[in-house]
């Protein structure tokens, strides 16, 4: 079996406070392969979003280790965080952050200014081209607040994937959608992980991650399967089972 793409051992998180130490991970163990899609739940305050920050080297852990791609992230200098992050993660919010005064071209091409990943003169093609994906690249040249939520959102994702990133988080994308708009965007991560990118999404909303195919629940700072990922794999195995009959039958 291939060696996972992240490997997360024994990673703690504790904060200081008024009142004393907060543990907010405990000890988390975790293996994601590369092209896995999988989504992380757990009530409010469980620590999803300090666990999803510390993938994406936005803060550091009090003890543990994380490995991504063969990098152990929890040993890069701080000073050189940023860059790593900007070349190997693609991050999608909530509220979509896109920068109101650019046009969505250009808020495309902002992490490709960043990094420089790519040359100059390509750099405007290579955004079209993501837009295009997405089905919005007729809103290349407004700006974010002329488009609906689901099409903002698709516009994030644009420029999460700017610098062709190896992994791809989710932090409550879904959370300022509709339902229908919601299950688009999932259904957006799930051709992206189909297409060997590794996608992890962080969410309290059970009913719209009923078919990824990984599901992991955060409790009081640990980790575990849930039973929603065996049912997505019956439901993978019996859509399978129906289509081999149906050609068998042909």
């Amino acid at each position: 079996m291939a060696e996972p793409f992240i490997q997360v051992s024994n990673l703690i998180k504790t904060f200081d406070t008024p009142a004393g130490p907060l543990n907010v991970l405990r000890g988390i163990d975790l293996e994601i392969h590369r092209g896995d899609f999988v989504a992380i739940v757990g009530p409010s305050g469980s620590g999803k979003t300090t666990f999803l920050n510390m993938l994406t080297a936005v803060d550091t852990p009090t003890s543990g280790e994380i490995v991504i791609g063969g990098v152990p992230i929890t040993q890069i200098p701080q000073r050189k965080l940023t860059k790593w992050r900007a070349r190997n993660v693609g991050i999608v919010f909530q509220f979509f952050q896109l920068l109101p005064t650019l046009t969505v071209l250009e808020n495309v091409m902002a992490p490709m200014d960043f990094a420089n990943v790519w040359k100059p003169r390509e750099r405007k093609e290579i955004a079209l081209r993501l837009l295009d994906r997405f089905g919005i690249a007729d809103q290349a040249y407004k700006t974010p607040d002329m488009l609906s939520g689901g099409q903002q959102q698709r516009v994030a994702i644009a420029r999460a994937l700017a610098n062709n990133p190896p992994l791809v988080v989710g932090d409550e994308p879904t959370g300022n959608l509709d339902r229908m708009s919601a299950a688009n965007v999932f259904d957006l991560f799930q051709q992206l992980a189909d297409r060997g990118t590794t996608v992890i999404v962080v969410t309290h909303d059970r009913e719209i991650i009923r078919n990824v195919p990984k599901v992991y629940e955060l409790v009081d700072g640990t980790i575990g399967r849930t039973t929603l990922e065996a049912a997505a794999l019956r439901r993978t195995a019996e859509l399978r089972a129906t289509r081999s009959r149906l050609a068998t039958r042909g």
